[in-house]
């Protein structure tokens, strides 16, 4: 397996944990409530904390931004070109794991800087494979 396709597999992985912990999260899982809540049918949600929605929303852009990242990993993959995207999919990665927690924490402006380094991450793996 080459780095690109292992940091791949590690980015999925951070997508998964960040939709478990937001879930658990946005739920209040560590409560008796919560927990049925999140072992139930979530029919009747009861309304988020501010840091409940974050959660969520955290969660919910983690599952964007692996819909940009996985394709274009495996297409430089497919292309033979996993060094040249390799930069920019760390820069991406790296920002995903710094993003979640802040987004999390509500440090908005912090939030939205991260958010645009892992876009330009996502423009560098492009410009690699033109």
């Amino acid at each position: 397996m080459t780095a690109l396709l292992e940091l791949t597999v590690y980015f999925t992985v951070w997508t998964l944990i960040t939709v478990v912990v937001g879930a658990a999260i946005r739920n209040q899982e560590w409560t008796r409530e919560g927990r049925d809540i999140g072992l139930g049918n979530r029919d009747k949600l009861n309304e988020a904390t501010p840091m409940g929605g974050r959660a969520e929303r955290a969660a919910k852009n983690s599952i964007e931004a692996a819909v940009f990242f996985v394709p274009l990993a495996l297409i430089a993959n497919a292309a033979g070109l996993d060094s040249e995207a390799m930069l920019g999919a760390q820069i991406a990665f790296w920002a995903r794991i710094a993003y979640v927690p802040i987004y999390i924490a509500g440090i908005k402006y912090l939030r939205s800087l991260v958010w645009i380094v892992g876009v330009v991450g996502y423009g560098m793996m492009v410009t690699a494979m033109l």
